[in-house]
């Protein structure tokens, strides 16, 4: 672009203003300021190659070039993070986390302390805030993991459960109830 006016200043910046109506803003260390010629979109380039764009509705979009990061922060507080790996973070304004790893897992951080994983096949896993987790599988079954026993929850009714003495306990939907001791010995079937 052709250049309108050509101003230099003791501290060594030098001011660009293009006859399209843009500024340019050179700073000895080596960082550079383009203002659009709408007043509102700034592309700020530093001397480290991080670049800094500020967009008419506030949008700030940082990259950094070292991380090969970027960094957007939308004016209503969302803030995504793009990562070289593919892997996305957004971050929303309620303090709630969406993770998308690249392998497209999704995890949910919320700000109560659970959190959700929902993984490219379909299985979900959620862990609550005292640890417990509830898995639920693609295939209709379902895992409740708590401190004191795991129970999985077959689709056809049956549940067996394992306790943290090694003891097992499968209730089938039939009624039927079988107890086996931590070896494996059945140690009660109630055959109806």
């Amino acid at each position: 672009e052709e250049i309108q006016r050509e101003t230099a200043y003791p501290d060594g910046k030098v001011e660009k203003l293009l006859k399209n109506g843009c500024h340019l803003i050179f700073f000895p260390n080596g960082t550079w300021k383009k203002v659009d010629s709408d007043g509102k979109t700034i592309t700020i380039t530093f001397f480290n190659g991080d670049v800094k764009q500020v967009m008419p509705d506030q949008t700030v979009i940082y990259y950094y070039a070292d991380a090969k990061t970027t960094h957007t922060t939308y004016s209503d507080g969302l803030e995504v993070l793009h990562f070289p790996n593919g892997q996305i973070e957004k971050h929303y304004p309620d303090g709630k986390k969406e993770i998308t790893f690249p392998d497209q897992t999704i995890k949910n951080l919320f700000t109560d302390g659970q959190e959700e994983s929902i993984f490219p096949d379909g299985t979900i896993v959620r862990i609550q805030r005292d640890g417990s987790k509830t898995i639920e599988f693609n295939n209709g079954q379902r895992e409740l993991h708590t401190s004191q026993f795991k129970r999985r929850e077959y689709p056809d009714g049956t549940v067996k459960t394992v306790y943290l003495n090694g003891q097992q306990e499968t209730k089938y939907v039939s009624g039927r109830v079988r107890v086996k001791d931590k070896d494996g010995n059945i140690i009660m079937d109630t055959k109806l």
